[in-house]
């Protein structure tokens, strides 16, 4: 038997449809003997109420979504994205919420698929996240008048979704200060995607902190996250003649490839080149030589977004953008202080390779 519906109900019950509507819906009509018939045989049934009829009714649909803009492999191999929906889940499983989550492959779907829900009323608000240089999501979001939080800001100004956001800039410029301090004057950075804002903000914390620390190099190059960009852009910066003592990377799946190329290619961490991982889990800490991290509850993360999303259904409103602590930097045995002797450049050129324009 398919799915169970009014009219099985009603034959079952041996009344109209009518009468089912009135008794499932709790309205008057029936005697209450005929509803606690109809009731019951909903129950021997598992009847349930059909989502979208229930959102076209104007009943909530008890869902979110979440659609993400990144290449497919990308998010599998991703501990980031996995703490996220950890946490996001314990939180909406707890209110019986569901999430319905797609990837698609470009900004451009990713919108359409937010239309489609909402004329759908497949959900009763948004997660969005990966902000982007002049993000054309908001003006969409804004136009569909469904809730939103937005993870990554901070804002401009009045209006708009939510912003959940951690500082960027505060985390790459602690990674920095530590290797200079420990005695390192060209480093290299791999960075994300150049039109994502947090991407941005981690490019120009690394050209201010070289200036300001006369710094011989500070190379960023842009990746799609993936570890097999990480490991070619690494295998490119240590094939130079004077390739850099460190080595930052956007996530610690590049930089476990780059610690396997750097292996690969007999450069000894940390002895001859340092690694610090903008993002710390369990894949940080089991290679060997553990990395350094930047560290943060990203399941803590994922459950104060869920839990302001759901705050905003409930209430209506805005609410208030929330800074999140910035992220720690966890010292392990990845970096060290440069080799003594290493080549050394003429002069002092502070270099920013980015393909898109700065936030």
């Amino acid at each position: 038997m398919g799915r169970p519906t009014i009219a099985d109900i009603a034959r079952r019950a041996g009344v109209s449809k009518g009468a089912v509507s009135f008794a499932l819906n709790g309205r008057p009509g029936v005697s209450e003997a005929t509803r606690a018939r109809i009731l019951r045989v909903a129950d021997e049934m598992n009847w349930r109420p059909h989502s979208a009829a229930r959102a076209l009714g104007g009943a909530r649909a008890d869902a979110v979504g979440l659609v993400i803009a990144r290449p497919a492999r990308t998010i599998g191999v991703e501990p980031f994205f996995g703490q996220l929906l950890s946490g996001l889940q314990a939180v909406l499983s707890a209110h019986s919420v569901a999430l319905h989550l797609m990837v698609v492959e470009d900004t451009a779907a990713e919108i359409e698929v937010y239309r489609n829900w909402a004329s759908e009323h497949r959900v009763d608000g948004f997660i969005v996240v990966d902000l982007q240089v002049r993000d054309p999501r908001l003006e969409v979001l804004e136009e569909l008048a469904l809730p939103a939080v937005v993870l990554g800001g901070p804002g401009r100004g009045a209006g708009g979704p939510l912003r959940i956001w951690a500082d960027d800039r505060e985390a790459m410029l602690s990674i920095v200060d530590y290797l200079a301090a420990i005695g390192h004057r060209r480093i290299a950075h791999l960075a994300g995607l150049p039109h994502f804002q947090h991407t941005q903000r981690r490019i120009r914390a690394l050209r201010d902190a070289s200036r300001r620390l006369g710094l011989e190099e500070a190379v960023s190059v842009p990746t799609d996250f993936s570890d097999a960009e990480g490991a070619a852009a690494t295998r490119t910066l240590l094939s130079r003649p004077c390739r850099p003592t460190a080595i930052v990377y956007d996530s610690d799946v590049m930089a476990v490839a780059g610690l396997g190329v750097a292996g690969e290619m007999g450069v000894a961490v940390p002895g001859e080149l340092s690694i610090v991982s903008f993002d710390d889990s369990v894949l940080a800490r089991i290679v060997h030589p553990p990395l350094t991290a930047l560290s943060r509850d990203t399941f803590a993360l994922g459950e104060q977004v869920a839990r302001s999303l759901l705050a905003v259904v409930d209430e209506t409103g805005r609410g208030r953008d929330l800074q999140m602590p910035t992220p720690r930097l966890t010292v392990r045995e990845s970096t060290s202080p440069p080799a003594v002797g290493s080549p050394v450049r003429a002069g002092v050129t502070r270099t920013i390779d980015s393909r898109s324009e700065p936030v």
